[in-house]
């Protein structure tokens, strides 16, 4: 009787780039354009605008980076970045396809909910960051300070609480640029060139 053949392992020699700087400017970029629209820089009426970013960069891109996350064994980038990517990619289908079909009367209940939810994953991912890096932590403290004031705007039916949910946003989406560029160019430099704190 013949023994089955086991499969190769896998390739040792294989290395990925890291995915971070990718999956955390796919973030910034995407938050910073939609905040931008939340504090009321831009009439709210060009939140379009960002549909395609939050598909295509927010989404994706961050999404392909939680993946190679995956594949580079790093729990909380893995996590971190493929539940983001799906975060822009339902806002994306929401607020693209979906938000036209709720009640008038209740939306902003269910879109208070939507963005609750999101908090509460953020705060307690904010809990296991403290272990990655300063930079990382500050990003997720702020989205999380983001979702709150986002979510109770959305409940209360409050402009003010909106707009202080776009001005942290903007916070938070420049600290996730940062953390980002720290890291691409402490590849391209050979060495860090802006601290991200200890991990």
């Amino acid at each position: 009787m013949s023994q089955p053949v086991p499969s190769p392992p896998a390739n040792p020699g294989i290395r990925f780039a890291d995915p971070a700087p990718l999956g955390l400017a796919g973030f910034g970029i995407t938050t910073l354009a939609l905040s931008i629209i939340n504090a009321h820089w831009i009439p709210v009426s060009l939140t379009p605008i960002v549909f395609g970013l939050a598909l295509a960069y927010g989404g994706i891109a961050q999404f392909a980076a939680g993946m190679w996350e995956f594949a580079r064994g790093n729990t909380f980038g893995a996590l971190a970045f493929s539940s983001y990517g799906a975060f822009w990619l339902s806002y994306w289908w929401l607020t693209a396809h979906n938000a036209a079909s709720l009640p008038a009367a209740d939306a902003h209940k269910g879109i208070g909910l939507y963005l609750a939810v999101w908090g509460l994953f953020t705060l307690y991912m904010s809990v296991a960051a403290s272990r990655v890096s300063v930079a990382v932590f500050v990003v997720l403290v702020l989205l999380t300070i983001t979702y709150g004031f986002l979510s109770a705007g959305e409940f209360a039916t409050s402009d003010t609480l909106s707009k202080i949910g776009g001005w942290v946003g903007i916070v938070t989406a420049a600290a996730a640029l940062y953390a980002s560029f720290a890291g691409v160019t402490k590849f391209t430099h050979g060495r860090d060139l802006l601290p991200v704190g200890p991990r």
